[in-house]
């Protein structure tokens, strides 16, 4: 009797993968600043994940421009935490290029990206946590959070897209994300495949997961945090001297100081550094266009030469956000102690190398809100890049046993990492993949666009590969969109890079 129950309610379940599609009220017909037809189908809208605290999140779908029937699905998250995962859309593969509006009250004008991940890929750019961008909770203490409560909701959120969604049923799906996500990737990872075991889940909308790629992601205190002096040194950021001394009195332990002479040492490191653009050690910093017209003019004044280092081929010059933290300049030593460097990553001052103009114009424009369905303002006043408003609990740990339980069960990953970022230098990243002890199965090599060296890579058993983007900072597709296409196609499709 079980058995029959079971056979009805599978039938009755591919019924409804086969009449349903997609909502056509969550369709986004038009794009304000953009002329002329879409590459794709666009949706946009909001799935509950807890109808306790009224947890509402916004996602914004891109169909793939190529097959979207046949193409995976990539759910992208940005970092932070706390940031929305438009920065993502805006600033590095979404569908669009933005151009700077050369008049007040002028919405950015938007053409298309040659180098959108939807190219090859339908995606979804997910605002998550709650408090993020555009999702909202009506019970605000669901802002106070963490590693596990925002895995679970993430899940959630993802079994009930594929029911509104579920002609993608059965594509291949992969997550992927950046920074703060290197925290938020492998949780959701784990619940995901701890789904698809569940015989329970079998019997709702099962996952067709196949891998994850995390970009200059944070994964553990002591690997990252122990990455940034070496990296400095390795840079030509601070003498062999500074590097000798400092390696002395913190005993190469730079992640949690535990002494007085190792927090100024430290200290004294940061100072050195502080005037650099922490996210490419290579790029200008460009300060806020606020009243102090002396920044404005020393922008203005740059040299050509460094003006280029910020120049990509999407269109607007690469700018700096706060997806991670800094020691601040002149911080304070508290009983011999200087807050360790994953502290402030996590949790620390802000950098004021910022400039996050088109996006703020763009996405808190009436037009713009009502064509891709945001809430109403009462709700959601405004969007801003990056959210103070979390209360956010990394509870968890270092990641580095979740990427052993994945890789393990058969899962794809892909862990890369632009080689000028100082937030999350890709040594640290480079340590982590190789202290699993995984045999390499890809000896360290270039690989190349358009005949040139884009970076390096090595490949290791049980299919996880390390990558580095030659020139890159912390947000790789900002930096590089070509070469970041290139090996995003490759990963997804299971090719070589």
């Amino acid at each position: 009797m079980v058995g029959a129950i079971r056979i009805v309610s599978l039938f009755l379940f591919h019924f409804f993968l086969v009449t349903q599609s997609a909502p056509t009220k969550n369709l986004v017909n038009q794009v304000p600043g953009f002329d002329g037809k879409l590459p794709s189908k666009h949706y946009a809208g909001y799935v509950t994940v807890d109808e306790d605290h009224g947890k509402n999140l916004y996602y914004y779908f891109v169909e793939s421009e190529s097959d979207p029937k046949k193409d995976p699905v990539v759910l992208w998250l940005n970092g932070g935490p706390g940031c929305s995962s438009f920065d993502g859309f805006v600033y590095e593969h979404g569908p669009f290029n933005f151009e700077k509006p050369k008049a007040k009250g002028v919405l950015p004008k938007l053409t298309l990206n040659k180098y959108s991940w939807s190219k090859v890929s339908n995606i979804i750019y997910l605002d998550s946590p709650a408090g993020v961008g555009f999702s909202y909770a009506k019970n605000e203490s669901a802002y106070e959070t963490g590693d596990i409560r925002v895995a679970h909701d993430t899940h959630v959120f993802l079994l009930k897209w594929f029911q509104l969604y579920p002609e993608f049923q059965h594509n291949q799906f992969f997550l992927a994300g950046e920074s703060f996500a290197g925290i938020y990737v492998p949780t959701l990872a784990n619940n995901i495949v701890k789904g698809i075991i569940d015989e329970d889940a079998r019997m709702q909308s099962k996952i067709n997961f196949k891998g994850y790629m995390i970009g200059n992601g944070v994964c553990d205190d002591k690997f990252d945090g122990n990455a940034l002096v070496p990296f400095a040194y390795g840079m030509g950021l601070i003498s062999e001297e500074i590097f000798k001394e400092t390696e002395s009195v913190c005993k190469e332990s730079y992640y949690n100081p535990q002494t007085k002479d190792c927090a100024l040492q430290l200290l004294k490191v940061n100072q050195l550094i502080s005037g650099l653009n922490i996210y490419n050690i290579l790029e200008p910093c460009y300060h806020s266009n606020g009243t102090d017209t002396r920044t404005r003019s020393n922008n203005n004044r740059l040299p050509e030469s460094f003006k280029q280092l910020g120049v990509s081929e999407r269109g607007l010059p690469v700018r700096k956000r706060m997806f991670g933290r800094a020691w601040p300049h002149g911080a304070i030593v508290k009983n011999g102690i200087v807050p360790s460097w994953p502290q402030l990553i996590h949790g620390g001052a802000n950098v004021p190398c910022t400039d996050d103009e088109v996006a703020f114009l763009w996405l808190n424009n009436d037009a713009v809100r009502k064509a891709i369905h945001t809430a109403d303002k009462s709700l959601v006043n405004k969007w801003v890049l990056c959210t103070d408003q979390l209360s956010y609990h990394h509870t968890l740990g270092s990641m580095i046993k979740y990427h052993q339980y994945l890789t393990f069960s058969g899962y794809r990953a892909l862990i890369f990492s632009g080689d000028h970022d100082l937030c999350v230098p890709y040594t640290g990243s480079q340590a982590w993949t190789s202290s699993l002890g995984y045999q390499i199965i890809d000896e360290w090599r270039p690989w190349f666009i358009d005949g040139q060296v884009a970076g390096f890579t090595q490949g290791y058993e049980f299919n996880l590969t390390f990558l580095t983007i030659k020139g890159a900072g912390h947000t790789v597709p900002e930096y590089k969109p070509k070469e970041s296409l290139y090996f995003y196609k490759q990963f997804i499709h299971g090719k070589k890079i």
